[in-house]
C-alpha cells in the first residue's frame, strides 16, 4: 500500500495542486490507516474491504478522537481509495459506504469592537518586534484571512499604495483590501522593522520570526494569547476569533453577504451565512433587554 500511497500523493501534487500542507495532512492520515490495516495482515489495497475500514474509524473514536478529526480521517480515506480505483488498483472503492460523524457546529466567538481595539493597541512599543506585532494583528483584523495565509504572505502580495493584498489559498486567490489602520502599521513595520530582522536579503516573506526565517503558525498563536492577556481580555480568543470578528463586524455595520463571502475565501454562501444568523441573534438580544414593549 505504500507504493498506492506515494502515486496518491505525486496525484494530488501533480494534478490536484494540493498545497503543501494538504498533501501532508493527507499522507498523515493514510499512513495512519496503513499501519492499523498492516497490523490486521492487511498489506495490499486490493485486500482492504468496507468491514476493515468500519474497524479503522471504530478505533478512532475508541481512542477519543474528536467527531472533527474522525471526519477528516474519512474523507482521506474516501479519497485515496478513490484514486486507487480511478488508477485501476481495487474493482471499487471500499470506502464509498462509510459515513462520516455528525459534528455539532459551534458558535464563532466575536470579539466586542473594544476588545478588538484593546487588542490592536497591546503591541505598543517601537522595537521591531513589537511594529511586526502590530503589523500581522491590525492585517488579519482588517482582512479577515486566515493565520496560514497570512504568514505566508510574501512583500510582493502586499500593494500599499492601493491597499490591498493577493491572498492565495488551496483554491484560488483573492483580492482582499484593508484600512488606513493596517496600512499604517505595514508601512511603519516594512520601513523601521522588517530589514532588521531578517538575516537574508533574499528572503520574501512578509513576516518573519526574531531568527529572521518565516513566522510560524504557532509562533503567531502564541503572540496573540500574549496580547490578548497583557490587553486584559477574558475570552479564549485564537487567530481564527479574528476572523470571525472580521466577519461578523462588517455584516453587522451593512456589508453585502457574498461580498465577505468572496474575501473570506467560502465556497459556500451558507459559511457566511452564520454570521448573518449571529448578528440577527446579537440584535434581539439587544431589543429584548432594552424595549420597554418588549
Amino acid at each position: 500500500m505504500e507504493n498506492t500511497l506515494t502515486g496518491f500523493i505525486g496525484y494530488l501534487h501533480d494534478v490536484k495542486k494540493a498545497s503543501v500542507n494538504t498533501e501532508l495532512s493527507y499522507r498523515r492520515d493514510i499512513a495512519r490507516l496503513i499501519s492499523f490495516l498492516s497490523s490486521k495482515g492487511l498489506s495490499h489495497v486490493e485486500d482492504v474491504t468496507e468491514t476493515d475500514l468500519s474497524s479503522y474509524v471504530l478505533d478512532l473514536e475508541r481512542k477519543n478522537f474528536t467527531a472533527a478529526t474522525v471526519s477528516r480521517h474519512i474523507a482521506s480515506m474516501k479519497s485515496f481509495f478513490h484514486y486507487a480505483h480511478r488508477m485501476g488498483k481495487i474493482a471499487y472503492s471500499p470506502a464509498e459506504n462509510i459515513k462520516a460523524p455528525k459534528i455539532e457546529k459551534k458558535v464563532p466567538t466575536i470579539m466586542t469592537t473594544t476588545d478588538i481595539v484593546k487588542l490592536l493597541e497591546a503591541p505598543s512599543g517601537d522595537a521591531p518586534k513589537d511594529l511586526r506585532d502590530k503589523a500581522m494583528l491590525e492585517l488579519l483584523y482588517a482582512t479577515g484571512i486566515r493565520v496560514s495565509e497570512l504568514i505566508s504572505l510574501k512583500t510582493t502580495d502586499v500593494n500599499l499604495a492601493m491597499g490591498y493584498i493577493d491572498c492565495h489559498d488551496d483554491d484560488k486567490d483573492r483580492v482582499i483590501p484593508f484600512g488606513a489602520e493596517a496600512k499604517t502599521a505595514l508601512i511603519k513595520y516594512l520601513a523601521e522593522a522588517r530589514n532588521a530582522m531578517i538575516m537574508d536579503d533574499s528572503e520574501t516573506s512578509l513576516f518573519v520570526n526574531c531568527s529572521g526565517v518565516p513566522m510560524s503558525r504557532q509562533g503567531f498563536w502564541k503572540l496573540i494569547k500574549y496580547y490578548a492577556k497583557k490587553a486584559g481580555i477574558e475570552v479564549d480568543i485564537t487567530p481564527h476569533t479574528l476572523r470571525h470578528s472580521f466577519a461578523a463586524h462588517l455584516v453587522e455595520n451593512g456589508a453585502d453577504l457574498h461580498a465577505v463571502q468572496e474575501m473570506l475565501g467560502h465556497s459556500d454562501i451558507s459559511t457566511t451565512q452564520v454570521y448573518a444568523n449571529l448578528v440577527q441573534t446579537r440584535l434581539k438580544k439587544v431589543y429584548e433587554q432594552a424595549h420597554p414593549r418588549r
